[in-house]
């Protein structure tokens, strides 16, 4: 017996017809337009279409939500709201993330199944998605806000990573980065769903006619390059001097303050660090 899930269906502990779309949830959720968003029983190329559709359509109301949570965090950076921002920003990563899992059940359609729902996309491309350009916008914003509040602050942002910064905007800028590379995850996610579909070579061409090699380039872009190119600059600067030696005693050579760590390096028999007045992470 097949079943049929488009008609209302009554539910006796409620003892109402759920699914004529007069019940508080349906009209809240507006259930009767979103589930007729997606191409009907009968109009489907293949059963799997049901899946692509839900999947993406599913992916642009998340990208939806992040960019309008970046936008808010924008607002919340700019009053000095770091707290109300720090949380918002955790979400926006966990949304990113949740997004990444999604890609995965689109992972257990096969490439020939895919190859006949591609005849009906015309030239679609993920670069037309609306949702994946709104949030590179809305991190635009987020960028320059950032920018603002280390001009406020009077610090650098390489200050920022130099021990005794500020902590409240390191964290910050590590939730920041938190949320590029759940971004930058979720590109390596579709990176990977291309190439189990249709390959990725310079002999395959996406539906934009662009080789669907161009996509491992795509997937590397930052949301936040500042953040990225710090990283650069701070190993740039970077010393091999007042390490410890593989083997060497460390006892007491650790976690001094300022007077205290020489003379416990001395101590502690770390002729290396005997003339420092500061331990090596602290310079």
């Amino acid at each position: 017996m097949r079943l049929e899930l488009s008609e209302p269906l009554f539910n006796p502990l409620l003892k109402k017809w759920v699914g004529r779309g007069e019940l508080d949830y349906e009209v809240y959720l507006k259930t009767p337009v979103l589930l007729s968003l997606q191409a009907g029983e009968g109009e489907r190329v293949t059963h799997d279409e049901l899946l692509f559709q839900v999947v993406h359509q599913a992916q642009e109301l998340w990208l939806k939500l992040a960019s309008r949570e970046a936008v808010e965090v924008v607002a919340e950076l700019d009053a000095g709201k770091l707290w109300a921002a720090s949380a918002r920003l955790e979400r926006i990563q966990r949304v990113l993330r949740s997004m990444v899992s999604e890609m995965a059940v689109l992972e257990t359609m096969t490439p020939d199944t895919y190859q006949v729902i591609r005849r009906s996309l015309g030239n679609g491309s993920g670069q037309e998605s609306p949702g994946y350009n709104m949030l590179r916008h809305a991190a635009g914003g987020l960028e320059a806000a950032l920018e603002r509040l280390l001009a406020l602050r009077g610090v650098a942002l390489k200050a920022v990573y130099t021990a005794g910064g500020p902590d409240d905007l390191k964290r910050l800028c590590e939730q920041l980065m938190d949320v590029d590379e759940a971004f930058q995850n979720w590109l390596y996610a579709h990176f990977q769903l291309v190439r189990r579909t249709i390959g990725v070579d310079r002999s395959v061409k996406a539906l934009d006619g662009l080789p669907s090699q161009v996509l491992a380039g795509r997937m590397t872009l930052p949301l936040f390059r500042q953040l990225w190119d710090v990283r650069v600059e701070l190993t740039s600067s970077w010393k091999r001097e007042g390490g410890i030696a593989p083997g060497a005693l460390r006892d007491g050579c650790m976690h001094a303050g300022p007077g205290a760590y020489a003379a416990a390096a001395r101590a502690a028999g770390c002729p290396a660090h005997a003339g420092a007045s500061f331990p090596p992470a602290e310079r």
